[in-house]
């Protein structure tokens, strides 16, 4: 880990685009400043797999670029309101991933058919269906953030998805394993039969064993060393 907020930027960037979540040129995720200016954001124009510090500027809540050069992702209001309406959250994912794109697309829950399932038992991942359109102004911001609740992911319905976490390194791990337990769901169901998946009490018992916050940062931890060199 480290201190410098755009390395850690850069780093989830890079381990959202090795585990599929790029999309071309979009996608975006952010820290919280640590004095309170606002988010260091990943730069527009570019792809999430090419993003290194340099390629992360500090946005305060209007939009306003503070530090760094680079054209601004439009859909700041994403980190600036989430991060505003739920002071423990210290870092944002917002990415175009195929497989969760796919299930709320598709009207289905998430359901506790897999470990990865498993992660979002607490609050389950909610939906946001005012629009699939971008989310461009503040309101929309503060109407994803209502959304949100105190979930850790939240279903952009055909868009996207939102993770947050006390810290980036978290809510990247969250926005992998999303995607993951939507593409075991989908797997799943695909194979007909009869589902079957864990009751709520086995579920929580089942993210509590397995996705301890140290559980969590060793998989960042893993996901970063196995990250491709930049070109």
């Amino acid at each position: 880990m480290t201190d410098d907020p755009r390395d850690t930027v850069a780093t989830s960037a890079r381990i959202m685009a090795a585990t599929g979540a790029g999309d071309l040129i979009w996608g975006h995720v952010s820290v919280r400043d640590p004095e309170g200016r606002g988010v260091w954001l990943k730069q527009a124009s570019y792809g999430l797999e090419e993003i290194t510090p340099e390629r992360v500027h500090l946005v305060a809540s209007g939009g306003e670029v503070l530090t760094g050069g680079g054209q601004r992702h439009s859909e700041f209001p994403i980190h600036t309101e989430v991060m505003a309406a739920r002071p423990d959250v210290g870092g944002v994912v917002h990415v175009h991933s195929r497989y969760a794109v796919a299930l709320a697309a598709a009207g289905a829950e998430l359901l506790p058919m897999s470990h990865e399932a498993n992660y979002f038992a607490e609050h389950g991942v909610p939906r946001f269906t005012e629009t699939a359109d971008l989310i461009l102004t503040r309101e929309l911001g503060r109407s994803v953030a209502a959304a949100l609740g105190d979930a850790q992911a939240l279903f952009l319905v055909n868009h996207g998805i939102v993770t947050v976490g006390p810290d980036l390194e978290t809510a990247t791990v969250a926005a992998v394993i999303l995607d993951r337990a939507c593409q075991q769901q989908l797997t799943t169901l695909g194979y007909g039969g009869t589902p079957s998946w864990s009751d709520p009490v086995e579920s929580r018992a089942k993210r509590e064993h397995i996705y301890s916050d140290e559980a969590q940062h060793q998989v960042w931890d893993y996901l970063a060393r196995n990250l491709p060199p930049l070109n």
